[in-house]
């Protein structure tokens, strides 16, 4: 399983609520994670995140082959002026066929609608790359304000029957969806 934290700014918010996703992961016996953080200096440099120009898609082949060797995802991501980050954007867009016929789940965090306008155009991103989106979410709102200082969220038992249902979600799809290509491989 991928964590996708889609959020570059210097001093950013995502770093607080991955650790906590990656703590409710290693909980878990039936997945194994890999974190793709966008801020990895490789990865800003093979996704050139400045303004120079770039031939995306497939730009990016050591992104595409992390993305092509998971079954399935988790996208950290901020909401941004009601969206999601660009850097997310690029990210997702540098790569194609590596996102068929995978799960892609979303932990979001922002101000009153704790990232879920940034989530609701994912989805749509998301749907045209052939992936599946799950319908359930894990999202913080006024999310500065939901975590301790240790960084553990304030209503603990909440957010890890939030996190717990997005996962098995996550398991059921991964699992599905990797025996379904292994049969049949999808071409869409």
């Amino acid at each position: 399983m991928g964590l996708l934290v889609g959020s570059v700014r210097p001093g950013r918010f995502a770093d607080k609520v991955a650790r906590w996703f990656l703590a409710e992961i290693g909980r878990r016996d039936d997945m194994q994670t890999h974190v793709i953080d966008l801020s990895e200096p490789a990865l800003v440099d093979e996704l050139k995140l400045t303004l120079e120009p770039s031939d995306a898609p497939g730009d990016a082949p050591a992104l595409a082959e992390r993305i092509g060797g998971l079954d399935g995802f988790v996208v950290v991501t901020p909401e941004y002026n009601h969206g999601y980050p660009a850097a997310l954007k690029l990210a997702i867009d540098y790569v194609y066929r590596e996102w068929r016929a995978k799960p892609v789940g979303f932990v979001s965090y922002g101000g009153m609608a704790g990232g879920q306008r940034a989530v609701e155009q994912l989805r749509q991103v998301f749907a045209e790359l052939h992936a599946v989106t799950l319908r359930d979410t894990v999202s913080f709102h006024m999310a500065w304000e939901q975590f301790d200082d240790e960084g553990r969220p304030n209503d603990q038992d909440g957010t890890a029957k939030a996190a717990a249902v997005l996962l098995d979600q996550l398991a059921w799809w991964g699992l599905t969806l990797r025996e379904g290509r292994a049969v049949r491989p999808y071409d869409g």
